[in-house]
């Protein structure tokens, strides 16, 4: 397993996206920074200067890469061959996407609190009373775990689909519309269906809310119709779901 880590570790240090994502959520956050011009700015460090979605942006074009481009180049073949079974191959590819997934939110930790020295934004104070009776660090810190485990049941959906489709271009496609449109897809066929709402809510797509239901209660909760807690659930429910639908197919593929 070592062993299989390390190639998919050498493969993901060796694409050139996995160096301009950071840069790419840096650029974004200060642009969300100027825009906002000092206003919403204890919501803005809540979230990290919304680097969420630039953050899933980048790990859906990563995580599509890591299976689909190896299945068009062949590559999987020799992958294969070189390690002890398919799990070990999907497992290992899952843990770098997971710890790429996680050094993303860190380096946007400490993006948000470089930003917040400069004099483009307020500064406020760490140990201030924000939401849920939390210092502001402590909001931050929340949020940032929130969107892992968010971010985790769209890579689940992302090793799903790549399992699925085997053209990258489709699959980076497709997962940003569920990213960027799925919310309102889930809230469109809840309306809908009113009379199954009750059903309908623990859709996959609903669980996306998450994060911004934990910084935004007030307005998701009435889009969601779950509690945090119960979107929470979801989510890890819904990854380990996606993740083992997704290692079947894997390893029924013929190659």
């Amino acid at each position: 397993m070592i062993s299989d880590l390390n190639k998919e570790f050498y493969k993901l240090i060796h694409q050139k996206i996995t160096w301009i994502a950071p840069l790419f959520v840096l650029v974004l956050m200060i642009i969300m920074g100027i825009s906002m011009n000092g206003s919403e700015q204890k919501l803005l460090i809540m979230t990290s200067y919304d680097s969420s979605e630039w953050i899933l942006f980048a790990l859906v074009v990563v995580s599509s890469t890591i299976f689909t481009l190896e299945f068009q180049n062949n590559t999987i073949l020799t992958t294969l061959y070189k390690s002890d079974n398919k799990l070990q191959v999907y497992g290992s590819k899952l843990m770098i996407v997971l710890i790429y997934n996680i050094t993303l939110h860190i380096l946007a930790i400490i993006f948000t609190v470089l930003l917040q020295l400069t004099p483009l934004n307020v500064h406020l104070s760490w140990l201030m009373i924000n939401q849920y009776q939390q210092t502001l660090l402590s909001n931050l810190l929340v949020t940032t775990l929130i969107d892992i485990v968010s971010s985790t049941l769209i890579i689940s959906i992302i090793f799903f689909t790549s399992c699925i489709v085997n053209v990258n271009s489709i699959v980076i496609t497709l997962n940003l519309a569920i990213v960027f449109l799925g919310q309102s897809a889930s809230s469109s066929l809840m309306m809908a269906n009113l009379k199954y709402i009750d059903v309908i809510k623990w859709n996959p797509l609903n669980m996306i809310n998450l994060t911004k239901q934990y910084y935004n209660y007030g307005s998701y909760h009435f889009v969601s119709h779950l509690s945090n807690s119960q979107l929470l659930v979801g989510n890890i429910l819904y990854s380990l779901l996606f993740f083992a639908l997704g290692y079947v197919i894997f390893r029924k593929k013929k190659f």
